[in-house]
């Protein structure tokens, strides 16, 4: 019996207008009411997902910032905040801005930029966000003086893998990076994953990984879908995130969450699915 059902939200549980489908909401509805604790597992900030756990009338810990900060939606309880450490934030600014990118700098739920670029007002459309211009960064960082909860890095995506394959072996075990869309690339604390912090929230509850589904499409995805005991990949998924999942499901635009509850939780014959 599954007990915990935590979904990443751009392009898995949202749709391309950035939308939670009425199959979605109605099958959440329902997984809440038969006693499943149903939660977000994303990326964004832990502002940007809120209005979203509101709608759905989440009550739980929200997964946010890939896993570096778990937040309650209701109580405001903090579970885990691991950001990355100031010395490192600043070597990772330093090395991007050398090579001309556009870089986001996460403080207390906040988002500082350089200043304001086309990547930012990407950024901010998508999140809903908006973001703080406070001119170079690694002035400010010095004077603010905390530690990032993470930084991320806009950049085509060719761009992205030739920067991602140059700094994984620099920072090692010291860093988690990686791609929650082709075109974002992350870094945050070595245990900032998604798979980390979904171990977290069902310890806090009690669950085993045989009692948790989860839900996703994206390379930062990866460590919730191979932790959980039941790993679900979206159709829209790249081919390398579909084949480490335990099932595939509809298309984040063709409810693809509703069909996981109906045929995992509810019971019902669902939409067939093609195991990975």
């Amino acid at each position: 019996m599954y007990r915990l059902l935590a979904m990443d939200l751009d392009d898995t549980l949202l749709d391309k207008s950035l939308r939670i489908g009425e199959d979605n909401l109605r099958a959440l509805a329902l997984a809440r009411r038969a006693g499943v604790v149903v939660t977000l597992a994303t990326g964004r900030m832990y502002c940007s997902a809120l209005p979203y756990a509101r709608q759905l009338e989440i009550d739980a810990p929200l997964i946010t910032y890939e896993g570096a900060l778990i937040k309650h939606a209701v109580s405001g309880e903090v579970l885990l905040h691991r950001p990355v450490p100031l010395p490192w934030a600043l070597d990772i600014v330093a090395r991007v801005q050398a090579r001309g990118y556009h870089i986001n700098i996460y403080l207390d739920d906040c988002l500082y930029v350089e200043r304001h670029t086309e990547e930012s007002r990407l950024y901010q459309s998508i999140s809903r966000v908006q973001a703080r211009a406070v001119g170079p960064l690694i002035p400010f960082m010095k004077e603010a003086g905390k530690d990032p909860t993470k930084v991320l890095v806009i950049a085509g995506e060719e761009k992205l893998d030739e920067l991602a394959a140059e700094l994984k072996p620099l920072y090692g075990s010291d860093l988690h990076i990686t791609k929650s869309k082709p075109y974002f690339l992350e870094f945050s604390h070595p245990q900032a994953t998604k798979g980390h912090a979904l171990a977290v929230v069902a310890a806090y509850y009690g669950f085993e990984p045989a009692e948790v589904i989860a839900v996703g499409d994206s390379y930062n995805d990866l460590e919730m879908i191979e932790w959980a005991g039941l790993g679900v990949a979206v159709a829209n998924a790249p081919p390398q995130i579909r084949a480490r999942a335990d099932f595939v499901t509809a298309s984040h635009d063709n409810g693809g969450v509703a069909r996981v509850v109906e045929k995992f939780i509810l019971g019902g014959a669902g939409e067939d699915g093609a195991h990975g």
